[in-house]
């Protein structure tokens, strides 16, 4: 097999190290860089892997994996992760960061700017796993992917922040490998580097959405901005000078909303939250509310746009719910759907129809579906053993069942996955099982049941699913998640069950059964449309003119991209399948996990009683969104959000721009004429609006709010800087000037108010209501416009938010605390005390370094929070002094000598 490189790629870095860390038989041809390696197949700069069979591999980590397959190192879970991470996460920052180095001459911590919480997000996972590599004590590929990446940027290791000790430790020790320090001295020699520098400056900089998953915090403000050109500057101006003109008309879709010839036409469903229990906040934002933003935004962008959803009702949870409670299924599924429905409307989620699945639509077309499956020879029969619980004289549903994962030994694996491993089981394969119902101890009996014959649609699936992914927006996650199913090979998937609530099965000998709820319940998708709509097929048989969204968390996903599209590819009537999989992390509670049962955590239905607006609660948790990874809901962090950036940043700067027109102007928007200045800054909010246009096309939903916390933060340096309040009592230039500024910061507002609105729908009416900004100029352009003219009119300005007191969120942490302990990290400023010491074990011991690992990640966090609200120097410094503390105990622990740093400014007596 020939591997063709070109010298200075440096996607050629890991193919290499692969190859010689796998002692691959290759035969290296190096291209020049300025041509294609295969002419028309492959881009320049991407390495090609040509086989001996003739198949072409130009994916570099593709082609990494391929060699360690060669050598019989089967891929893991946790490595296929990394490689995931590295393509969507690692690559484009270390891009970034090259690019500086290279192009802009930045050395030094400056040059690694891009890969701040990247590589954070490296020096963690190795601390906390204890293991020399990254998926383990041996080097694997992820090794070789990701060392390939971050060595052009960190060749000078001091650009590696010292703190990170583990991560420099990795990094050195693959650097001295023989397979990484060849390919490191064949691809980046000096001419190489001279070569890709050229190349990147014949580019456009790569420009990446700073991922910041690690941390619920906003990055600190650089003070250093990319310079606007001139004709940025110019192209600003002239949009702002079209103003209201320039836009797009408002669209309102008749009702109901179908399909348009034309137009984009968008199909947004967010996972069924199942209808025996109440959603918690986490489930709350990876559905209802993520995808309710962004139906929002596609609205405001005048795409035909369509958002369903409802509770699935169906399946063995319900009956048990039904018991407890003393009532029917049928009164259970009323009851909760009533519920459910309550809470989205107190969110405001704006579903275009919120139904439910116990309809006879869903017998319709769940019957439909499978008579057309078990037509084409897509179901299998077979007897099977299932786990039943005698005492409960019942077969239980795999989720109703808990024990041991066989694959990781994970104690509280459910009978259908494992939520640490990721992998599929089967019920009885589980270790130690229990009824989840009454802790007995359930037995195999065999039964008859029903399959879907994956292994015979996957010829279908895996075509479909490249196309999705080529075409679509998937999330790392959802890609990853699938990737695992697919790739040991799929098996029958069991779509039947023992029960009586649910949708009946129509064939002769399996009356007394229903669809098991995975195959029945995203079936009501189309059910819930059909009760909106008798033209339902007009959305879901038309896969030509409709883009479907999926909103979901992530262990919905294997259903949504396997199971349910391998059911509608099967029953072959040109249905629309999804373009779009969107899937978020898990949301936790202070760092622990939500719990009705122990009264931990905050309820749908327990929102409106905190007394807190619901805007407030969709702002935070879009705030912190768990898009990359876990995030975790903070009391304190929620009241330091309200106050810093709500009160002070955005409410501060909407209400003084409303203010002045009202008091020094008379309500009426004054003349404006532009200097530089402003003109800059009308470019410098034009790219702010380009991105946050860029990031929710993207469906990065938590970035794209940064945006207009941006602007805002723009428009009140702006005001501060050129200071209205004073020039409207100088002279004429001077009066001028404040109109010129108060108009500008005006129309800033009106802007903010639009890009709000998916948001934050009641803050963002209220604007509109203050500023009296006209209907035709709700609509999100791509260029910051003047909406509201000279002469134009404002209402009545009064604050949009309130100050969140210790006292009030002191009380409610301790109301839904339940009997979780608090975390000095989370305590609210006035309860803080310093660490108290820990309790030291031996050097080296695991446990007790992880502990204070995560306590000094979260006092940095709180030090940064502090810092970037300008807190009192007295109250920095001591929680500084904690933090010092603690790094102090994680050195003793790690069997170190702790040094104790010198303040800066003083020297070692």
């Amino acid at each position: 097999m020939r591997l063709r490189v070109a010298p200075g790629g440096p996607a050629a870095l890991k193919v290499l190290a692969a190859a010689g860390a796998a002692a691959a038989p290759v035969r290296l041809v190096w291209g020049d860089p300025l041509e294609r390696p295969l002419a028309s197949l492959s881009p320049p700069w991407v390495p090609a892997l040509e086989l001996d069979s003739g198949t072409v591999l130009f994916s570099p980590n593709a082609i990494c994996q391929f060699f360690f397959l060669a050598r019989g190192e089967e891929p893991t879970d946790l490595t296929n992760q990394w490689l995931e991470w590295e393509a969507t996460e690692l690559q484009p920052a270390a891009s970034a960061a090259l690019y500086a180095q290279l192009v802009h001459g930045k050395k030094g911590l400056e040059a690694v700017e891009a890969l701040g919480q990247l590589l954070d997000h490296i020096e963690q996972n190795l601390t906390r796993r204890g293991t020399a590599y990254l998926a383990g004590d041996t080097k694997s590929v992820a090794d070789v992917v990701v060392w390939g990446a971050l060595f052009p940027v960190l060749q000078d290791e001091t650009s590696l922040p010292s703190e990170l000790q583990a991560l420099r430790t990795w990094f050195q020790n693959m650097t001295l490998s023989e397979a990484c320090r060849k390919a490191a001295d064949s691809v980046l020699m000096p001419k190489a580097l001279l070569e890709f520098k050229s190349y990147l400056q014949k580019h456009p900089p790569p420009c990446v959405a700073t991922e910041r998953a690690t941390s619920n915090e906003p990055e600190e403000e650089d003070g250093s901005e990319r310079a606007l050109t001139e004709e940025e500057i110019t192209a600003a101006v002239d949009a702002w000078a079209r103003g209201v003109a320039a836009l797009p008309k408002p669209w309102k879709p008749q009702k109901p909303v179908l399909p348009v010839e034309g137009m984009r036409n968008v199909l947004i469903t967010s996972a069924l939250p199942y209808v025996n229990n109440v959603p918690h906040l986490g489930n709350i934002i990876g559905c209802v509310l993520s995808a309710d933003t962004f139906a929002r935004y596609c609205r405001l962008r005048n795409w035909n746009t369509l958002y369903v959803c409802g509770t699935d009702e169906y399946g063995t949870a319900t009956e048990t719910k039904a018991m407890e409670e003393g009532l029917t299924p049928q009164e259970i599924c009323n009851k909760y759907n009533a519920i459910h429905a309550d809470i989205y409307r107190w969110f405001d989620i704006s579903f275009d129809y919120f139904g439910r699945t116990t309809t006879p639509h869903q017998t319709t077309i769940a019957q439909d579906i499978f008579q057309r499956l078990l037509a084409r020879g897509f179901l299998l029969q077979d007897t099977v053993e299932q786990l039943r619980c005698e005492d409960c004289q019942r077969f239980l549903a795999d989720r109703f069942v808990e024990g041991v994962c066989p694959f990781c030994n994970y104690e509280e694996a459910r009978g259908d996955q494992c939520d640490k491993c990721g992998k599929l089981i089967n019920a009885v394969e589980l270790k130690n099982p229990q009824c989840k119902l009454c802790r007995g101890v359930p037995v195999v009996k065999t039964t008859q049941h029903l399959f879907l014959d994956l292994p015979k649609l996957e010829e279908r699936l895996e075509p479909w699913l490249e196309q999705s992914w080529a075409t679509g927006d998937w999330t790392a996650n959802a890609r990853y998640i699938t990737r695992s199913w697919i790739r040991d090979g799929l098996k029958p998937r069991c779509i039947t069950r023992d029960l009586k609530w649910g949708t009946p099965v129509p064939l002769d000998g399996f009356q007394d059964k229903v669809f098991y709820v995975w195959f029945d319940a995203p079936i009501g998708y189309l059910s819930i449309t059909a009760n909106y709509t008798d033209q339902w097929e007009r959305w879901w048989k038309n896969p030509q003119q409709v883009e479907l969204y999926n909103f979901m968390a992530k262990d919905n996903v294997p259903f949504h991209s396997v199971i349910f599209p391998c059911s509608l590819l099967g029953a072959d009537d040109n249905y629309t399948l999804v373009n779009h999989l969107i899937a978020t992390e898990y949301l936790n509670y202070e760092d622990g996990k939500f719990s009705k049962s122990r009264g931990v955590g905050v309820f749908g239905d327990m929102a409106k009683d905190t007394g807190i607006p619901a805007d407030i609660w969709r702002f935070y948790l879009l705030y912190l969104r768990p898009e990359g990874q876990d995030s975790a809901f903070s009391w304190s962090d929620l009241m330091l959000k309200n106050n810093s950036e709500l009160l002070n940043n955005l409410g501060n700067f909407i209400n003084r721009a409303g203010m002045f027109v009202c008091k020094f102007f008379g309500g009426v928007v004054p003349d404006m004429v532009l200097t530089l200045d402003d003109k800059r800054l009308l470019a410098r909010v034009t790219l702010e609006l380009r991105q946050y246009h860029q990031l929710l096309e993207k469906v990065r939903i938590r970035d794209a709010l940064r945006c207009i916390l941006s602007i805002s933060r723009h428009g009140n340096q702006y005001i501060q800087v050129n200071e209205p309040w004073k020039r409207i009592k100088g002279d004429e230039k001077d009066r001028q000037r404040a109109g010129t500024v108060t108009g500008v910061a005006v129309n800033m507002a009106s802007m903010l108010a639009i890009m709000l609105q998916p948001y934050m729908p009641s803050v963002s009416l209220a604007i509109q209501g203050q500023l009296r900004i006209p209907p035709d100029c709700f609509i999100l352009s791509h260029d910051f416009t003047c909406t509201l003219p000279a002469g134009h009119c404002v209402g009545t300005v009064s604050p949009l938010f309130q100050k969140l007191e210790n006292d009030q969120v002191e009380s409610l942490r301790k109301r839904f605390g339940g009997g979780q302990t608090e975390d000095v990290a989370v305590k609210p400023q006035a309860e803080q005390t310093h660490p108290a010491p820990a309790t030291l074990g031996a050097p080296g011991d695991p446990q007790l370094i992880q502990e204070l690992t995560e306590k000094v990640a979260k006092q940095g966090n709180y030090v940064r929070q502090l810092k970037a609200n300008k807190a009192e120097k007295g109250e920095v410094d001591t929680e500084v002094a904690k933090l010092l503390e603690l790094k102090k105990q994680l050195l003793l622990a790690e069997g170190k000598s702790p040094e104790v740093p010198v303040p800066k400014g003083k020297r070692k007596k």
